[in-house]
């Protein structure tokens, strides 16, 4: 099974437009097709973007899809490094990459630009269409 961290953006997305390529991705990960892969850290981001007023999602629509999520994902080992965060654009997007680093898997992002190559090494950053397009072949 394909696995990635999905960025918060891809998460919301989906949940604002299930129709398009997030919500398809989102529909990917219901039906097993991939898995996502999450820390705690990751989760709580989720939630806190997720419950914003902004939106206006249904809180238990929201805790729907995180209980969702936390039952399909692979949770990534912890590690008690620390990257340095300076090569990143939002320092809080370090908890993406940290996950991904551990288990070697792709960021997958609408904001690739928030991921530099200089910043993710070996890492590969994808956005949506990329991954469903991978998952399709």
């Amino acid at each position: 099974m394909t696995s990635a961290v999905f960025d918060t953006n891809v998460v919301v997305s989906a949940m604002l437009t299930p129709d398009g390529t997030p919500g398809k991705l989102l529909d990917a990960i219901l039906d097993g097709l991939c898995q996502p892969v999450v820390t705690d850290s990751i989760l709580t981001e989720y939630e806190t973007v997720l419950c914003r007023p902004k939106f206006g999602f249904p809180t238990p629509k929201v805790y729907l899809l995180l209980d969702v999520l936390r039952s399909r994902a692979q949770f990534a080992p912890w590690s008690n490094s620390v990257l340095c965060a300076a090569g990143l654009p939002d320092p809080d997007d370090v908890i993406f990459l940290e996950a991904a680093l551990s288990l070697s898997v792709p960021i997958v992002t609408g904001n690739l630009k928030h991921f530099p190559q200089r910043a993710v090494g070996h890492i590969q950053v994808l956005s949506p269409a990329t991954f469903l397009a991978r998952l399709r072949t």
